[in-house]
C-alpha cells in the first residue's frame, strides 16, 4: 500500500475515533441538564436516577467484552457494531414516550458506549508507533475532557431552544460520519484463520457478577449504607457469580478474559493506580460543588465554575504527560501525578466556610494536574507492554476498572457524608470526612504507583508495539 494513502487513511480513522469519543464523553454530562424537562414531559420522578444508572451499568459491564471481541473478530466490524448500537440507543431515547422506555433505551445506548472509549483508544494504540501513540492518546484524553466540560451548557441550550429529545438526536449525524470513516479507512486487518470459539459461560458469569456488584454500589449510595440486607445480598450474589467466572476462565479453551493477562506487572500497576485515583477523585468531585454552594454560600453558577480548572488541568497535563513518558519514563510521571492528587486532597481536607472561589479553583486545578499525569501515561504503558493480540482486552480492562473505581468512590463517599450527617455533624464536617476518605485512598494509589516499572518508555515497550504498522488497521 502507498504510504501516503496509508497516512491519509490513518488520519480519517483518527477523526472518526475523536468523533466517537466526543459523543461518548458528552453523553455522560449533556443529559443531566435536560432531565428536569424530561421528568415534566414523561413523569417517572421515582425512577429518575435509573436514566443515569442504567446507562452506566451497561456501559461498564460491556467494556471488557467489546475489547475481547475486537481481538477475536477485528477492530473494524466490532467498532461498527458498537457505534451502531450507540446510535440506535440514541435514536430510540429521543423517541421515548415514557420514563420506562427512556431507561431501557438508555441502557441500549450504554451497551454501545462501552465500545466507543475502549475500542477508540485500542485502534489508536494499534495504528501508531510509540511516539505518535503517546502524543495522540494525550489529545484523545483532551477531547474527552473538553466534551465533558461543554456537555451541561449544550444540554441546556438544546433543551431550551429545541427539545430535550435533541440531546439524543444530536448524536446521529456525527455518529454516521464516524461510521462511514471507520468503514472506508480502517482496512488491512488480518482475518482470523478460523471462527473463534466464544466462551459464552464466561460472558454470562462475568456480566452477571459485574451487574450485581454495580447494582449493589447504586443501592448502597441510595441507602447511604453498606450493611443493609439488599446491599449485602447483591454483593454476595455478585461475588458468587465472579467466583464462578474465575473457575470457568481457568478451564475455557479460549477464555473471554484470559487470567494470565494479569501476570503483567505493568497491567496490575495500571489497574490498581488508575482505579484508586478514580475512586478518590470522582468520589470527591461529586461533592465539591455541594461544599462551595451550601457551605460557603456561593451561587450555583459559581460553584459549577469551580470544576472548570480541574478539566483544564487534566486536558493540559494529559497532552504534556504523554510526551514526558518518552523522556523520563512512566514511574516518575505517574508518581508525580499521584503526589499532586494527594496534595490536592490535603488542601480539600482544610476547606471551611471561609473558602474563597480562587482558593477552591486552585485546589481542584492541582487535582486535574494529578489526574492528567496518571491516566494517559498508564494507558500508554499498558498498550506498549501487552501483545498486539491482547491489545483490545488490555485497553478495555484498565478502562473498566477505572469506571468501577469511580462508582465505588461515589458510593463510599456518599455513605460517609450521610452517616456523618445522621450522627449530627454539620454539612461542612460531613464533607470534611468525604475529603479525608479521598486522602486515604490517595495513599493507596501512591503505594501502588511504586509497582510501575522504572525505565524509559522505549525500553519497556514490546518490539512489536514500538514502530508503526505498515497498514491502516493492521
Amino acid at each position: 500500500m502507498d504510504e501516503r494513502v496509508d497516512e491519509r487513511a490513518r488520519r480519517r480513522v483518527l477523526v472518526a475515533v475523536m468523533l466517537a469519543i466526543f459523543l461518548a464523553a458528552i453523553e455522560s454530562t449533556v443529559v443531566a441538564l435536560a432531565m428536569p424537562t424530561v421528568v415534566a414531559s414523561l413523569g417517572g420522578l421515582h425512577v429518575y436516577s435509573w436514566v443515569f444508572s442504567g446507562y452506566l451499568l451497561t456501559q461498564t459491564v460491556t467494556m471488557p467484552l467489546w475489547g475481547r471481541f475486537s481481538d477475536l473478530y477485528g477492530r473494524r466490524p466490532v467498532y461498527l457494531v458498537g457505534l451502531a448500537t450507540f446510535l440506535a440507543g440514541s435514536a430510540l431515547s429521543g423517541t421515548a414516550q415514557t420514563m420506562t422506555q427512556l431507561i431501557v433505551f438508555r441502557m441500549v445506548q450504554g451497551l454501545g458506549a462501552g465500545s466507543l472509549l475502549t475500542l477508540g483508544y485500542t485502534i489508536i494504540g494499534e495504528l501508531f508507533g510509540l511516539e505518535r501513540r503517546a502524543r495522540l492518546q494525550g489529545y484523545l484524553s483532551g477531547v474527552w475532557g473538553v466534551a465533558s466540560m461543554i456537555g451541561p451548557p449544550v444540554g441546556g441550550l438544546l433543551t431550551d431552544h429545541l427539545s430535550w429529545r435533541w440531546v439524543f438526536f444530536m448524536n446521529l449525524p456525527f455518529g454516521v460520519v464516524a461510521m462511514a470513516l471507520i468503514a472506508t479507512a480502517l482496512s488491512g486487518e488480518p482475518r482470523p484463520g478460523r471462527r473463534p470459539a466464544i466462551d459464552w459461560w464466561g460472558v454470562a458469569s462475568f456480566t452477571t457478577g459485574v451487574a450485581l456488584v454495580m447494582l449493589a454500589l447504586a443501592e448502597a449510595g441510595r441507602e447511604a449504607s453498606w450493611s443493609s440486607a439488599g446491599v449485602l445480598g447483591l454483593l454476595a450474589a455478585g461475588a458468587v457469580a465472579l467466583a464462578a467466572f474465575a473457575a470457568v476462565e481457568r478451564r475455557a479453551a479460549e477464555p473471554i478474559v484470559p487470567l494470565g493477562l494479569f501476570a503483567s506487572r505493568m497491567l496490575v500497576a495500571a489497574v490498581l493506580t488508575r482505579s484508586l485515583a478514580a475512586m478518590a477523585m470522582f468520589g470527591a468531585l461529586a461533592f465539591v460543588p455541594l461544599f462551595v454552594q451550601s457551605v460557603t454560600g456561593a451561587s450555583a453558577t459559581r460553584s459549577g465554575a469551580v470544576l472548570v480548572p480541574f478539566v483544564l488541568g487534566w486536558v493540559a497535563l494529559s497532552a504534556l504527560s504523554a510526551r514526558l513518558v518518552l523522556r523520563v519514563g512512566y514511574r516518575g510521571v505517574v508518581m508525580t501525578g499521584v503526589a499532586c492528587l494527594t496534595g490536592s486532597f490535603l488542601l480539600l481536607a482544610r476547606w471551611d466556610a471561609g473558602l474563597g472561589l480562587a482558593g477552591a479553583m486552585r485546589d481542584v486545578l492541582l487535582a486535574g494536574v494529578g489526574m492528567g499525569l496518571v491516566i494517559v501515561p498508564l494507558l500508554i504503558a499498558v498498550q506498549s507492554a501487552v501483545p498486539r493480540s491482547s491489545l483490545g482486552l488490555a485497553t478495555s480492562v484498565i478502562q473498566f476498572f477505572m469506571s468501577v473505581g469511580g462508582a465505588v468512590g461515589v458510593s463510599v463517599m456518599g455513605t460517609v457524608m450521610a452517616q456523618r450527617l445522621a450522627a449530627g455533624h454539620p454539612l461542612a464536617e460531613a464533607l470534611h470526612g468525604v475529603f479525608v476518605t479521598g486522602l486515604v485512598v490517595c495513599g493507596g494509589a501512591l503505594a501502588s504507583s511504586l509497582l510501575v516499572p522504572a525505565g524509559r518508555a522505549q525500553d519497556l515497550a514490546r518490539a512489536e508495539m514500538r514502530g508503526e504498522p505498515t497498514r491502516a488497521g493492521g
